[in-house]
Protein backbone atom coordinates (compact mmCIF):
# COMPACT_ATOMS: atom_id res chain seq x y z
CA UNK A 1 0.00 0.00 0.00
CA UNK A 2 2.84 2.36 0.82
CA UNK A 3 4.39 1.75 -2.59
CA UNK A 4 1.12 2.45 -4.39
CA UNK A 5 0.67 5.72 -2.56
CA UNK A 6 4.23 6.76 -3.25
CA UNK A 7 3.89 5.99 -6.93
CA UNK A 8 0.66 7.97 -7.31
CA UNK A 9 0.43 11.39 -8.93
CA UNK A 10 -0.20 13.24 -5.66
CA UNK A 11 1.80 13.17 -2.46
CA UNK A 12 -0.27 12.35 0.64
CA UNK A 13 -1.23 14.96 3.26
CA UNK A 14 1.68 15.59 5.60
CA UNK A 15 4.37 15.24 2.91
CA UNK A 16 5.09 18.95 3.02
CA UNK A 17 5.64 18.89 6.78
CA UNK A 18 7.97 15.91 6.46
CA UNK A 19 9.99 17.66 3.74
CA UNK A 20 10.19 20.96 5.65
CA UNK A 21 11.14 19.52 9.05
CA UNK A 22 13.55 16.92 7.67
CA UNK A 23 15.32 19.54 5.54
CA UNK A 24 15.78 21.92 8.49
CA UNK A 25 16.97 19.07 10.71
CA UNK A 26 19.38 17.85 8.04
CA UNK A 27 20.74 21.36 7.52
CA UNK A 28 21.66 21.67 11.20
CA UNK A 29 22.98 18.10 11.36
CA UNK A 30 25.17 18.79 8.35
CA UNK A 31 26.47 21.97 9.98
CA UNK A 32 27.38 19.96 13.09
CA UNK A 33 28.99 17.24 10.99
CA UNK A 34 31.26 19.67 9.14
CA UNK A 35 31.97 22.20 11.90
CA UNK A 36 35.55 20.98 12.40
CA UNK A 37 36.54 22.56 9.08
CA UNK A 38 36.17 26.15 10.29
CA UNK A 39 37.45 25.28 13.78
CA UNK A 40 40.74 23.99 12.37
CA UNK A 41 42.95 27.04 12.91
CA UNK A 42 42.00 27.83 16.54
CA UNK A 43 42.07 24.16 17.57
CA UNK A 44 45.41 23.54 15.85
CA UNK A 45 46.86 26.67 17.50
CA UNK A 46 45.65 25.65 20.96
CA UNK A 47 46.70 21.99 20.75
CA UNK A 48 49.76 22.52 18.51
CA UNK A 49 48.60 20.11 15.80
CA UNK A 50 50.02 19.72 12.30
CA UNK A 51 47.82 19.83 9.22
CA UNK A 52 48.17 16.07 8.75
CA UNK A 53 47.21 15.40 12.39
CA UNK A 54 44.14 17.61 12.15
CA UNK A 55 43.10 15.96 8.87
CA UNK A 56 42.35 12.84 10.91
CA UNK A 57 39.88 14.79 13.07
CA UNK A 58 38.06 15.79 9.89
CA UNK A 59 38.27 12.23 8.60
CA UNK A 60 36.97 10.72 11.86
CA UNK A 61 33.81 12.82 11.70
CA UNK A 62 33.26 11.97 8.04
CA UNK A 63 33.83 8.25 8.71
CA UNK A 64 31.11 7.93 11.34
CA UNK A 65 28.82 10.13 9.26
CA UNK A 66 29.06 7.60 6.45
CA UNK A 67 29.41 4.10 7.86
CA UNK A 68 25.85 3.87 9.26
CA UNK A 69 23.98 5.21 6.24
CA UNK A 70 22.99 1.80 4.92
CA UNK A 71 21.47 0.49 8.20
CA UNK A 72 19.95 3.93 8.90
CA UNK A 73 18.19 3.94 5.53
CA UNK A 74 16.93 0.40 5.98
CA UNK A 75 15.74 1.16 9.52
CA UNK A 76 13.86 4.19 8.22
CA UNK A 77 12.02 2.04 5.67
CA UNK A 78 11.16 -0.42 8.41
CA UNK A 79 10.07 1.76 11.36
CA UNK A 80 9.59 5.21 9.79
CA UNK A 81 11.79 8.28 9.48
CA UNK A 82 10.13 10.21 12.31
CA UNK A 83 11.46 7.95 15.04
CA UNK A 84 14.91 7.54 13.52
CA UNK A 85 15.40 11.29 12.96
CA UNK A 86 14.40 12.17 16.53
CA UNK A 87 16.83 9.63 17.99
CA UNK A 88 19.66 10.87 15.78
CA UNK A 89 19.09 14.51 16.73
CA UNK A 90 19.08 13.74 20.45
CA UNK A 91 22.01 11.31 20.29
CA UNK A 92 24.25 13.75 18.42
CA UNK A 93 23.60 16.60 20.86
CA UNK A 94 25.58 14.88 23.63
CA UNK A 95 29.00 14.54 21.94
CA UNK A 96 28.49 17.96 20.27
CA UNK A 97 28.35 19.56 23.72
CA UNK A 98 31.30 17.51 24.99
CA UNK A 99 33.52 18.90 22.20
CA UNK A 100 33.36 22.21 24.07
CA UNK A 101 35.13 20.71 27.09
CA UNK A 102 37.77 18.62 25.25
CA UNK A 103 41.39 19.52 25.95
CA UNK A 104 43.43 16.84 24.17
CA UNK A 105 43.95 15.53 20.66
CA UNK A 106 42.77 12.03 21.63
CA UNK A 107 39.54 13.37 23.15
CA UNK A 108 38.83 15.45 20.06
CA UNK A 109 39.41 12.46 17.80
CA UNK A 110 36.90 10.38 19.73
CA UNK A 111 34.33 13.17 19.98
CA UNK A 112 34.72 14.12 16.31
CA UNK A 113 33.97 10.50 15.47
CA UNK A 114 30.83 10.53 17.66
CA UNK A 115 29.65 13.91 16.37
CA UNK A 116 30.02 12.55 12.85
CA UNK A 117 26.98 10.34 13.51
CA UNK A 118 24.96 13.37 12.39
CA UNK A 119 25.99 12.75 8.78
CA UNK A 120 23.90 9.58 8.64
CA UNK A 121 20.77 11.73 8.78
CA UNK A 122 21.02 12.07 5.01
CA UNK A 123 19.97 8.51 4.21
CA UNK A 124 17.21 8.80 6.83
CA UNK A 125 15.78 11.88 5.17
CA UNK A 126 16.08 10.43 1.65
CA UNK A 127 14.16 7.27 2.57
CA UNK A 128 11.65 9.23 4.68
CA UNK A 129 10.84 11.72 1.93
CA UNK A 130 10.77 9.05 -0.79
CA UNK A 131 8.07 7.26 1.21
CA UNK A 132 5.97 10.44 1.42
CA UNK A 133 6.47 11.91 -2.08
CA UNK A 134 4.81 11.03 -5.40
CA UNK A 135 7.34 9.45 -7.74
CA UNK A 136 7.00 12.11 -10.44
CA UNK A 137 7.99 14.73 -7.84
CA UNK A 138 10.76 12.78 -6.14
CA UNK A 139 13.67 14.29 -8.07
CA UNK A 140 12.73 17.80 -6.97
CA UNK A 141 11.70 16.82 -3.42
CA UNK A 142 14.89 14.86 -2.77
CA UNK A 143 16.84 17.75 -4.26
CA UNK A 144 15.19 20.18 -1.83
CA UNK A 145 16.01 17.91 1.09
CA UNK A 146 19.56 17.41 -0.15
CA UNK A 147 20.01 21.18 -0.29
CA UNK A 148 20.42 20.85 3.47
CA UNK A 149 24.08 20.36 2.52
CA UNK A 150 24.14 24.15 2.78
CA UNK A 151 24.49 23.54 6.50
CA UNK A 152 28.22 23.22 5.79
CA UNK A 153 28.24 26.98 5.17
CA UNK A 154 26.37 27.84 8.37
CA UNK A 155 29.47 27.39 10.51
CA UNK A 156 31.52 29.24 7.90
CA UNK A 157 29.30 32.29 8.45
CA UNK A 158 28.61 32.25 12.18
CA UNK A 159 31.83 30.55 13.32
CA UNK A 160 34.54 33.14 12.62
CA UNK A 161 32.76 36.23 14.07
CA UNK A 162 31.55 34.15 17.02
CA UNK A 163 35.04 32.85 17.71
CA UNK A 164 36.68 36.26 17.37
CA UNK A 165 33.99 38.09 19.36
CA UNK A 166 33.85 35.70 22.33
CA UNK A 167 37.46 34.54 22.72
CA UNK A 168 38.49 34.87 26.38
CA UNK A 169 34.92 35.30 27.62
CA UNK A 170 32.86 32.92 29.74
CA UNK A 171 29.10 32.56 30.18
CA UNK A 172 26.96 31.32 33.07
CA UNK A 173 30.10 30.38 34.92
CA UNK A 174 30.82 27.24 32.90
CA UNK A 175 30.62 28.02 29.15
CA UNK A 176 33.84 29.18 27.52
CA UNK A 177 33.86 31.56 24.57
CA UNK A 178 35.88 31.26 21.37
CA UNK A 179 35.71 28.10 19.29
CA UNK A 180 34.30 26.15 22.26
CA UNK A 181 31.03 28.09 22.12
CA UNK A 182 30.17 26.83 18.61
CA UNK A 183 29.48 23.17 19.55
CA UNK A 184 27.41 24.29 22.57
CA UNK A 185 25.07 26.31 20.34
CA UNK A 186 24.71 23.38 17.97
CA UNK A 187 23.93 20.97 20.82
CA UNK A 188 21.06 23.22 21.95
CA UNK A 189 19.70 23.44 18.39
CA UNK A 190 19.77 19.65 18.02
CA UNK A 191 17.68 19.15 21.17
CA UNK A 192 15.20 21.80 20.04
CA UNK A 193 14.80 20.19 16.63
CA UNK A 194 14.22 16.76 18.17
CA UNK A 195 11.26 18.20 20.08
CA UNK A 196 9.91 20.04 17.02
CA UNK A 197 10.15 16.90 14.87
CA UNK A 198 7.96 15.05 17.36
CA UNK A 199 5.41 17.87 17.47
CA UNK A 200 5.16 18.80 13.78
CA UNK A 201 5.55 15.70 11.62
CA UNK A 202 2.65 13.21 11.13
CA UNK A 203 2.33 10.82 14.02
CA UNK A 204 1.32 7.94 11.73
CA UNK A 205 4.43 7.48 9.64
CA UNK A 206 4.84 5.63 6.34
CA UNK A 207 6.96 2.46 6.45
CA UNK A 208 7.38 0.92 2.98
CA UNK A 209 9.77 -1.75 4.25
CA UNK A 210 7.94 -2.74 7.43
CA UNK A 211 6.95 -6.19 6.12
CA UNK A 212 10.03 -6.98 4.02
CA UNK A 213 12.60 -9.57 5.09
CA UNK A 214 16.15 -8.31 5.38
CA UNK A 215 17.33 -10.44 2.45
CA UNK A 216 14.83 -8.75 0.13
CA UNK A 217 15.93 -5.28 1.23
CA UNK A 218 19.58 -6.14 0.58
CA UNK A 219 19.02 -7.95 -2.74
CA UNK A 220 19.53 -4.86 -4.99
CA UNK A 221 23.01 -4.33 -3.53
CA UNK A 222 24.23 -7.23 -5.68
CA UNK A 223 23.74 -5.14 -8.82
CA UNK A 224 26.83 -3.48 -10.28
CA UNK A 225 24.75 -0.40 -11.11
CA UNK A 226 24.40 0.40 -7.41
CA UNK A 227 28.17 0.44 -6.96
CA UNK A 228 28.58 2.63 -10.06
CA UNK A 229 26.15 5.14 -8.59
CA UNK A 230 28.17 5.00 -5.38
CA UNK A 231 31.39 5.96 -7.18
CA UNK A 232 29.59 8.89 -8.80
CA UNK A 233 28.56 9.99 -5.32
CA UNK A 234 32.12 9.82 -4.08
CA UNK A 235 33.01 12.43 -6.72
CA UNK A 236 30.04 14.77 -6.26
CA UNK A 237 29.45 14.40 -2.52
CA UNK A 238 32.50 12.83 -0.87
CA UNK A 239 34.76 15.39 -2.53
CA UNK A 240 32.30 18.15 -1.60
CA UNK A 241 32.48 17.19 2.08
CA UNK A 242 36.26 16.92 1.97
CA UNK A 243 36.65 20.32 0.30
CA UNK A 244 34.19 21.93 2.71
CA UNK A 245 36.46 20.89 5.56
CA UNK A 246 39.81 21.70 3.96
CA UNK A 247 39.13 24.87 1.94
CA UNK A 248 39.20 27.31 4.90
CA UNK A 249 42.77 26.24 5.66
CA UNK A 250 43.63 26.18 1.93
CA UNK A 251 42.51 29.79 1.56
CA UNK A 252 44.42 30.94 4.64
CA UNK A 253 47.64 29.13 3.73
CA UNK A 254 47.72 29.98 0.02
CA UNK A 255 46.08 33.40 -0.21
CA UNK A 256 46.87 34.88 3.22
CA UNK A 257 43.26 35.73 4.07
CA UNK A 258 41.82 35.85 7.59
CA UNK A 259 39.69 33.10 9.14
CA UNK A 260 36.52 35.13 8.56
CA UNK A 261 37.39 35.77 4.91
CA UNK A 262 38.30 32.10 4.41
CA UNK A 263 34.91 31.06 5.78
CA UNK A 264 33.03 33.44 3.49
CA UNK A 265 35.02 32.39 0.42
CA UNK A 266 34.44 28.72 1.22
CA UNK A 267 30.73 29.45 1.48
CA UNK A 268 30.81 30.60 -2.16
CA UNK A 269 31.66 27.00 -3.02
CA UNK A 270 29.22 25.46 -0.56
CA UNK A 271 26.17 27.51 -1.58
CA UNK A 272 25.93 26.40 -5.21
CA UNK A 273 27.00 22.86 -4.32
CA UNK A 274 23.99 22.73 -1.99
CA UNK A 275 21.34 25.13 -3.24
CA UNK A 276 21.52 23.96 -6.85
CA UNK A 277 20.54 20.49 -5.76
CA UNK A 278 16.78 21.20 -6.29
CA UNK A 279 17.67 22.53 -9.76
CA UNK A 280 19.54 19.31 -10.46
CA UNK A 281 16.50 17.34 -9.29
CA UNK A 282 14.17 19.34 -11.54
CA UNK A 283 16.51 18.93 -14.52
CA UNK A 284 16.74 15.18 -13.87
CA UNK A 285 12.94 14.89 -13.61
CA UNK A 286 12.49 16.67 -16.92
CA UNK A 287 15.46 15.67 -19.09
CA UNK A 288 16.87 12.57 -17.42
CA UNK A 289 19.52 11.98 -14.78
CA UNK A 290 22.03 10.65 -17.30
CA UNK A 291 22.22 13.95 -19.18
CA UNK A 292 22.68 15.77 -15.88
CA UNK A 293 25.57 13.46 -14.97
CA UNK A 294 27.29 14.01 -18.32
CA UNK A 295 27.19 17.77 -17.80
CA UNK A 296 28.34 17.40 -14.20
CA UNK A 297 31.44 15.38 -15.02
CA UNK A 298 32.44 17.58 -17.96
CA UNK A 299 32.30 20.74 -15.83
CA UNK A 300 34.05 19.02 -12.89
CA UNK A 301 36.87 17.80 -15.14
CA UNK A 302 37.43 21.24 -16.67
CA UNK A 303 37.32 23.17 -13.38
CA UNK A 304 39.41 20.73 -11.35
CA UNK A 305 41.86 20.59 -14.29
CA UNK A 306 42.30 24.37 -14.03
CA UNK A 307 42.52 24.40 -10.24
CA UNK A 308 45.15 21.66 -10.13
CA UNK A 309 47.66 23.75 -12.11
CA UNK A 310 50.34 25.08 -9.72
CA UNK A 311 51.60 28.62 -10.03
CA UNK A 312 54.78 28.81 -12.08
CA UNK A 313 56.35 29.33 -15.49
CA UNK A 314 58.21 27.47 -18.23
CA UNK A 315 62.01 27.81 -18.15
CA UNK A 316 63.80 27.30 -21.48
CA UNK A 317 67.54 26.63 -21.51
CA UNK A 318 69.09 28.26 -24.56
CA UNK A 319 72.03 26.72 -26.53
CA UNK A 320 74.32 29.52 -25.33
CA UNK A 321 73.66 28.56 -21.71
CA UNK A 322 71.23 31.37 -20.95
CA UNK A 323 67.72 30.85 -19.64
CA UNK A 324 64.41 32.46 -20.48
CA UNK A 325 61.06 32.29 -18.74
CA UNK A 326 57.74 32.02 -20.58
CA UNK A 327 54.03 31.47 -19.93
CA UNK A 328 54.08 32.71 -16.35
CA UNK A 329 50.96 31.44 -14.61
CA UNK A 330 49.49 32.56 -11.31
CA UNK A 331 45.91 32.24 -10.08
CA UNK A 332 44.79 34.89 -7.61
CA UNK A 333 42.04 34.51 -5.04
CA UNK A 334 39.31 35.99 -7.30
CA UNK A 335 39.74 33.69 -10.34
CA UNK A 336 40.35 30.75 -8.01
CA UNK A 337 37.03 31.42 -6.25
CA UNK A 338 35.15 31.86 -9.54
CA UNK A 339 36.37 28.51 -10.87
CA UNK A 340 35.65 26.90 -7.50
CA UNK A 341 32.12 28.35 -7.64
CA UNK A 342 31.58 26.62 -11.02
CA UNK A 343 32.90 23.38 -9.54
CA UNK A 344 30.34 23.72 -6.75
CA UNK A 345 27.54 24.29 -9.30
CA UNK A 346 28.42 21.02 -11.04
CA UNK A 347 28.52 19.11 -7.76
CA UNK A 348 25.13 20.48 -6.71
CA UNK A 349 23.47 19.27 -9.92
CA UNK A 350 25.34 15.96 -9.80
CA UNK A 351 24.30 15.10 -6.24
CA UNK A 352 20.63 15.39 -7.17
CA UNK A 353 21.10 13.45 -10.42
CA UNK A 354 22.69 10.50 -8.63
CA UNK A 355 19.78 10.20 -6.22
CA UNK A 356 17.20 10.64 -8.99
CA UNK A 357 18.37 7.26 -10.29
CA UNK A 358 17.58 5.42 -7.07
CA UNK A 359 13.75 5.65 -6.79
CA UNK A 360 13.56 5.12 -10.56
CA UNK A 361 15.47 1.84 -10.56
CA UNK A 362 14.77 0.66 -7.01
CA UNK A 363 11.40 2.15 -5.95
CA UNK A 364 10.85 -0.47 -3.25
CA UNK A 365 14.35 -0.32 -1.78
CA UNK A 366 15.20 3.37 -1.56
CA UNK A 367 16.36 2.98 2.04
CA UNK A 368 18.91 0.24 1.41
CA UNK A 369 20.17 1.42 -1.98
CA UNK A 370 20.19 5.09 -0.99
CA UNK A 371 21.91 4.16 2.24
CA UNK A 372 24.69 2.25 0.47
CA UNK A 373 25.25 4.99 -2.10
CA UNK A 374 25.35 7.60 0.66
CA UNK A 375 27.63 5.46 2.81
CA UNK A 376 30.22 4.88 0.09
CA UNK A 377 30.00 8.49 -1.04
CA UNK A 378 30.60 9.65 2.50
CA UNK A 379 33.47 7.20 2.94
CA UNK A 380 35.06 8.87 -0.04
CA UNK A 381 34.93 12.03 2.03
CA UNK A 382 36.68 10.12 4.83
CA UNK A 383 39.64 9.08 2.69
CA UNK A 384 40.00 12.32 0.75
CA UNK A 385 41.14 14.79 3.49
CA UNK A 386 44.15 12.66 4.50
CA UNK A 387 44.80 11.93 0.81
CA UNK A 388 44.78 15.68 0.09
CA UNK A 389 47.20 16.32 2.97
CA UNK A 390 49.65 13.54 2.14
CA UNK A 391 49.55 14.27 -1.61
CA UNK A 392 50.52 17.84 -0.78
CA UNK A 393 53.43 16.58 1.36
CA UNK A 394 54.55 14.20 -1.40
CA UNK A 395 54.29 16.66 -4.32
CA UNK A 396 54.95 19.96 -2.55
CA UNK A 397 52.01 21.51 -4.42
CA UNK A 398 48.91 22.63 -2.48
CA UNK A 399 46.96 22.41 -5.75
CA UNK A 400 47.52 18.63 -5.79
CA UNK A 401 44.21 18.51 -3.92
CA UNK A 402 42.46 19.23 -7.20
CA UNK A 403 44.65 16.80 -9.13
CA UNK A 404 43.17 14.02 -6.96
CA UNK A 405 39.66 15.29 -7.75
CA UNK A 406 40.50 15.53 -11.47
CA UNK A 407 41.57 11.87 -11.62
CA UNK A 408 38.49 10.75 -9.69
CA UNK A 409 36.22 12.65 -12.08
CA UNK A 410 37.87 11.09 -15.13
CA UNK A 411 37.37 7.59 -13.72
CA UNK A 412 33.66 8.27 -13.09
CA UNK A 413 33.14 9.79 -16.52
CA UNK A 414 34.92 6.91 -18.27
CA UNK A 415 32.88 4.25 -16.45
CA UNK A 416 29.59 6.03 -17.13
CA UNK A 417 30.36 6.61 -20.81
CA UNK A 418 31.55 3.04 -21.30
CA UNK A 419 28.30 1.80 -19.73
CA UNK A 420 26.14 3.98 -21.97
CA UNK A 421 28.03 3.04 -25.16
CA UNK A 422 27.95 -0.65 -24.23
CA UNK A 423 24.20 -0.41 -23.58
CA UNK A 424 23.57 1.32 -26.91
CA UNK A 425 25.59 -1.37 -28.68
CA UNK A 426 23.47 -4.09 -27.11
CA UNK A 427 20.25 -2.25 -28.04
CA UNK A 428 21.29 -1.50 -31.66
CA UNK A 429 24.05 -3.96 -32.70
CA UNK A 430 23.39 -3.33 -36.40
CA UNK A 431 24.79 0.22 -35.98
CA UNK A 432 28.11 -0.89 -34.49
CA UNK A 433 29.96 -0.60 -37.83
CA UNK A 434 28.65 2.89 -38.64
CA UNK A 435 31.05 5.48 -37.31
CA UNK A 436 29.51 8.31 -39.33
CA UNK A 437 25.92 9.54 -39.27
CA UNK A 438 23.67 7.15 -41.27
CA UNK A 439 23.00 8.41 -44.82
CA UNK A 440 19.74 8.30 -46.68
CA UNK A 441 20.40 4.82 -48.08
CA UNK A 442 20.51 3.27 -44.64
CA UNK A 443 17.12 2.59 -43.09
CA UNK A 444 16.63 4.69 -40.01
CA UNK A 445 15.03 3.51 -36.83
CA UNK A 446 13.74 5.13 -33.71
CA UNK A 447 16.44 5.76 -31.15
CA UNK A 448 16.17 3.15 -28.38
CA UNK A 449 14.86 4.41 -25.08
CA UNK A 450 17.94 3.63 -23.03
CA UNK A 451 17.43 6.27 -20.35
CA UNK A 452 15.27 3.92 -18.29
CA UNK A 453 18.08 1.36 -18.13
CA UNK A 454 21.12 3.63 -17.97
Amino acid sequence: MAHQATASDQSPPGAGRVLTVSTIAFTVMFAVWTMFGILAKPIRAELHLSEAEYSWILAAAILNGSMWRLPAGMLTDRIGGRKVMVVMLAATAVPAYLVSVAHSYAALLVLAFLVGFAGNSFSVGIAWNAAWTARRQQGFALGVFGAGNVGASVTKFIGPPLIVGTTGASYFGFLQGGWRLVPVIYAALLVLLAVLTLLITPRHDRKPGSSKPMSEMLAPLRELRVWRFSLYYVAVFGAYVALSGTLPTYYQDNFGVSLTEAGLLTALFIFPASLLRPVGGWFSDRFGARKAMYGTFVVMAVTSGILMMPNGHVVIHQPDGSQSEHLAYSMGVVPFTIVLFLLGCAMGVGKAAVYKHIPEYFPDNVGSVGGLVGMLGGLGGFFLPPLFAYTKVWSGFPSSTFFVLFLLTLVCFAWMHWTVVHMLHRSSPELSDHFEAPNASIPTRTEPAVEATA
